[in-house]
């Protein structure tokens, strides 16, 4: 099976761009970055809690790289549903890092705040495919039974 969801292109303040997509977690919209050279997606430890029960979280044991640091200290969470167009992660256990200073960046530019990064983790066990002439995300997958 294949969906397809579009992405807006954000300019950067003329620095450069970044890809914008759409996605629900539990069944409210969330915005995300698309990263392809970030190994795995990740949210802003802040932001999620408007999308999961949780208020606290457990700590994660290695410290991440990344995103204009060198290390971050991160926690976990196991967010119960994500829906990318017609793709849906169930229980997918996923990294919290302060994403604080990306936010900081976005509003200087007036841009709105991003609730994470999706990252190649999804992107490759998806089979993504850019189209940034057509802006659309394409993700194959299989079907539940």
């Amino acid at each position: 099976m294949t969906t397809t969801i579009p992405f807006k292109i954000l300019d950067i303040a003329g620095e450069g761009y970044h890809l914008l997509v759409k996605m629900y977690i539990n069944k409210k919209v969330a915005n995300l970055i698309v990263d392809t050279g970030a190994s795995k997606t990740v949210f802003d430890k802040t932001r999620i809690k408007k999308f999961v029960a949780e208020k606290t979280f457990e700590k994660h044991e290695s410290l991440s790289s990344g995103l204009g640091t060198n290390t971050m200290q991160s926690e976990q969470v196991v967010i119960k549903k994500i829906k990318i167009g017609e793709l849906e992660i169930e229980n997918y256990k996923t990294i919290l890092l302060d994403l604080s200073h990306v936010n900081q960046s976005y509003d200087q530019v007036r841009l709105k705040p991003i609730d994470g990064v999706l990252g190649s983790d999804i992107l490759l066990m998806y089979n993504a495919v850019i189209d940034y002439k057509k802006k659309i995300l394409k993700f194959k997958f299989s079907k539940k039974k």
